[in-house]
């Protein structure tokens, strides 16, 4: 039996997770009446059953089948997992504005898709936006993915999620170390509080309001919001945390005030829904507080105090009292359903686009100026007015402190027309209205104030062109920082280490910085890229001015492995790069000259970059060359060039250069098949195996392989190797190749 039961049950749960939920529930129905024990067992199938109601849309009968699991055993916040779920999610699937899989946008998306430019700090901020916050961005931190957030809103994500912290805008948190230590972006910190004064000032203000109020110092602490409020009347954040401090000095209505011009400002921002449920909690208007709370689960569903007081309010609505609860349990789902109804009547949809979800805006007319107007149930009660013996949540709570609360709402009374009643009339009136006079118009701030040296990069003079900036907050163009890197791995202005930064080697342009100059400066930008356009262009050019690294000995074919550790050779090797070429010169040293008049052009095959700036480059020899004439660029030599290729020979020439060939190359056999086992596996290591013999000797204007990688391995000086780069002809080059393996076959005899 029980083995028959287990499987129902699999049944059920595979019902259920296929959506067929009527199937589910009517599983655990069967699986109810069936079972005796009233114990835990009995509890789990009804909490089952009635989630599996709620996903079907049976809502009363849930809500029933909670009430009388309830009953059984006090719910804990494990129970109500699911219907937590269902409820946040059924606000989420009649939102207008949900992303793909019925997953709704998330804060600044969600906002810009339904009303098209509206930013931070309300309208038309959007290039100076925070996408955490979705205000102002104050004082910029930059991420190595190059995107741009708030300080403290970076800190604060660090500190209130468990996992690490990832950047909004791309996703990315693989590279995002500890927050703590990136530094503000000065370009762009000094930039904005030039561009828009107004709005930075009341950023200092909410900043020394944050820390006054983290000093218990709440009146100093609402002082200097008040004087943010007043320069900047469209911020959201301001309106939230004033919220806070209102609910600290137990100040409610004014609390819920705040919160609901914060929720007004920017309805799809989690935090604010958060703070009007605390205020209405506070008032014991819980009813409401629980929809703001899955209104903000809705939007994030991974906030977590929105995800535990929903669990802990619902806890308390389905928690066993004495008074006669089941009623106004059971007619909970026509409340839910009402109020959906009285929202979508109370908004008014204004323009086509301006397609909201009722609920999502719940109990706050999230998007009406208006105060919100009390639901009227059937008795013809007002619910939801702060009145404790009306409230169903948490009843004997609020009993004990009805005394109390009073005595508050009389002080607040006497208080409002002094300083609370002009409050409210003014953030009203700032808010239906065009921001205040002083306040930073969007349109012109920028275009007014703009002065490209703004965004000149402080090492070439020049506007920034593929901006980078540091952990330490500094912005560089990014060939310019790695010239400076290729010195010393040190910012070049703070002089802070960047070794880490410098062996990870992914430097991400910085978002917000590129594209201010491409939207402000698109002429200095266009004549930007020429400059650099053309310089790419003069790079790649593998005639003129070719790279030249005066070393060692390099022959076609042959591996050649470098170690870089001069700085203008780690330029030289990162332009070689970036212009896509991959290839430069090597040539042996000359006294007289400087370089040889004979190298051989490699390709850059792959580099492993160290902390310390050194490199290990592995490269391959492509061509031969002859150098016409040479000079300096940057410290590292280049040349103008004439490649070299074998003089073709047909008819009975051809056939005696096959013979030669034969020859030689069974005499270089011989010769390498002496070597010692140790001496042979060192050689092989470096240079690989002995290729084998052409087919086709003329094909390749370098002639056979075998010959190229034979001069590399035999112990030759680099002066005596030269000559054989310089041959054009095979014939020559195969002679002077027998001529070496006889001397070393007689030394050997001797």
């Amino acid at each position: 039996m029980g083995t028959e039961s287990e499987s129902m049950l699999q049944l059920a749960a595979e019902a259920f997770h296929s959506k067929n939920f009527d199937l589910a529930a009517d599983i655990y129905e069967c699986q109810l009446a069936g079972l005796g024990d009233p114990g835990s067992r009995r509890l789990e199938l009804m909490v089952k059953r009635a989630d599996a109601l709620a996903f079907g849309g049976k809502f009363t009968e849930a809500f029933d089948m909670y009430r009388q699991a309830s009953e059984t055993e006090r719910l804990t916040p494990v129970h109500l997992t699911n219907l937590i779920e269902y409820l946040s999610g059924s606000i989420g699937r009649q939102d207008g504005g949900n992303g793909r899989n019925g997953t709704p946008r998330k804060g600044g998306a969600a906002v810009a898709a339904v009303c098209p430019g509206v930013g931070a700090t309300g309208f038309g901020y959007e290039d100076f936006s925070c996408r955490i916050c979705l205000s102002f961005l104050f004082e910029p931190v930059t991420l190595p993915c190059g995107h741009c957030f708030c300080k403290k809103c970076l800190e604060r994500e660090r500190k209130d999620k468990e996992r690490p912290v990832m950047c909004k805008e791309c996703l990315d948190s693989s590279r995002v170390a500890d927050v703590q230590s990136y530094r503000v972006n000065v370009v762009l910190g000094n930039l904005l509080a030039k561009w828009f004064p107004t709005l930075h000032q009341a950023g200092r203000l909410r900043r020394e309001g944050n820390g006054l109020y983290a000093e218990k110092k709440m009146e100093a602490a609402l002082e200097r919001y008040n004087r943010a409020i007043l320069i900047a009347p469209m911020d959201h954040i301001l309106f939230s945390n004033r919220s806070q401090i209102h609910s600290s000095l137990r100040r409610y209505e004014r609390a819920l005030r705040d919160a609901e011009m914060a929720c007004r400002l920017m309805p799809h921002w989690s935090k604010g829904h958060v703070r009007k449920a605390q205020a209405l909690v506070s008032l014991g208007r819980t009813e409401e507080a629980l929809r703001e709370y899955l209104v903000c689960l809705s939007i994030e569903p991974d906030c977590r105090p929105a995800k535990n007081e929903a669990h802990r309010l619902l806890c308390d609505l389905l928690a066993p009292v004495t008074d006669q609860v089941p009623e106004h349990i059971s007619d909970y789902s026509n409340a839910h359903m009402s109020f959906r109804a009285h929202v979508k009547n109370s908004i008014g949809i204004n323009t086509p686009h301006q397609i909201f979800s009722p609920s999502l805006l719940s109990s706050a007319s999230s998007l009406a100026l208006d105060p919100p107007v009390p639901e009227r149930p059937e008795g013809g009660e007002v619910k939801g007015q702060g009145k404790p013996d009306h409230c169903f949540l948490l009843k004997r709570k609020r009993r004990i402190a009805e005394e109390e609360e009073e005595e508050e709402e009389e002080e607040e009374e006497e208080e409002e027309e002094e300083y609370g009643g002009q409050e409210r009339r003014d953030d009203h009136k700032r808010a239906k209205s065009e921001p205040a006079e002083g306040t930073d118009q969007p349109s012109s701030a920028a275009g007014d104030v703009l002065d490209p040296t703004d965004l000149d990069c402080s090492l070439c003079m020049r506007l920034f062109y593929e901006p980078v900036t540091t952990p330490c907050g500094h912005t560089f163009c990014l060939r310019c920082l790695e010239r400076c890197l290729d010195h010393n791995p040190k910012c070049p202005l703070c002089k802070e280490e960047l070794s880490e930064y410098l062996v990870q080697r992914q430097y991400s342009k910085t978002v917000l910085t590129e594209n201010l100059i491409a939207k402000y400066l698109p002429s200095e930008l266009i004549e930007r890229q020429k400059i650099h356009q053309d310089e790419m262009a003069d790079l790649s050019n593998l005639n003129k001015n070719v790279p030249i690294f005066v070393c060692t000995m390099a022959f076609p074919t042959v591996p050649c492995p470098l170690h870089i550790f001069e700085p203008c050779y780690r330029l030289m090797i990162r332009r070689c790069m970036e212009t896509g070429t991959n290839r430069f010169g090597m040539c042996l040293a000359d006294n007289c000259k400087g370089v040889a008049d004979y190298g051989c052009l490699l390709e850059i095959r792959d580099v492993k970059f160290f902390s310390d700036g050194r490199s290990v480059v592995n490269t391959t020899g492509i061509r031969r060359f002859k150098v016409i004439q040479h000079s300096e660029r940057d410290g590292y030599n280049t040349a103008d060039i004439e490649y070299l290729e074998d003089v073709k020979v047909e008819g009975l020439a051809e056939r005696e250069l096959h013979t030669l060939h034969d020859a030689v190359y069974d005499q270089a056999l011989v010769w390498v098949n002496s070597l010692k086992a140790e001496q042979k596996e060192r050689i092989e290591g470096h240079f690989g195996p002995m290729p084998q013999k052409d087919s086709e000797l003329q094909d390749s204007p370098n002639g056979p392989s075998w010959c190229w990688w034979l001069l590399a391995v035999l112990p030759l000086e680099a002066r005596a190797q030269l000559p054989f780069l310089a041959l054009t002809s095979l014939k020559r080059r195969l002679n002077g190749i027998r001529k070496v393996l006889l001397f070393m076959a007689h030394s050997r005899h001797r």
